[in-house]
C-alpha cells in the first residue's frame, strides 16, 4: 500500500529512540518520549495557492525533520507507524 500525501502535507517515519543513554543506562518504555525527529517519506504536491499556482514544498523525500511532540495524525502503513503532518507543523530539516 502506497500513500501519497495531499495538498501541503508530509509523510514523516519517525526515528526511534535508543532505549540505552550515552551512559549506557537502560530506559524503561514508560520513560521513553515520543519520537520529535523523522525521515520524510512522501510529499504531497504543494499547497494552492490564491493565484491557483501551487508552492513548493520546502521538503524533500530522504529529509530528516523535526517536529512537535503532538503533532500530525498517527497512521499504520505496512506495519510500521508513521505521521501525516502539515509542512507548517515541521519545526526544522536536519543536516547531515
Amino acid at each position: 500500500m502506497a500513500v501519497k500525501p495531499m495538498e501541503d502535507r508530509v509523510l514523516v517515519r519517525p526515528i526511534e529512540q535508543s532505549d540505552k543513554t550515552e551512559s549506557g543506562l537502560y530506559l524503561p518504555e514508560s520513560a521513553k518520549e515520543r519520537p520529535v525527529r523523522g525521515k520524510v517519506v512522501a510529499v504531497g504536491p504543494g499547497q494552492r495557492l490564491d493565484n491557483g499556482q501551487r508552492a513548493k514544498p520546502s521538503v524533500k523525500k530522504g529529509d530528516t525533520v523535526v517536529y512537535g511532540k503532538y503533532a500530525g495524525t498517527e497512521v499504520e502503513i505496512k506495519g510500521a507507524d508513521h505521521l501525516i503532518l502539515r509542512e507548517s507543523e515541521l519545526l526544522g530539516v536536519v543536516d547531515g
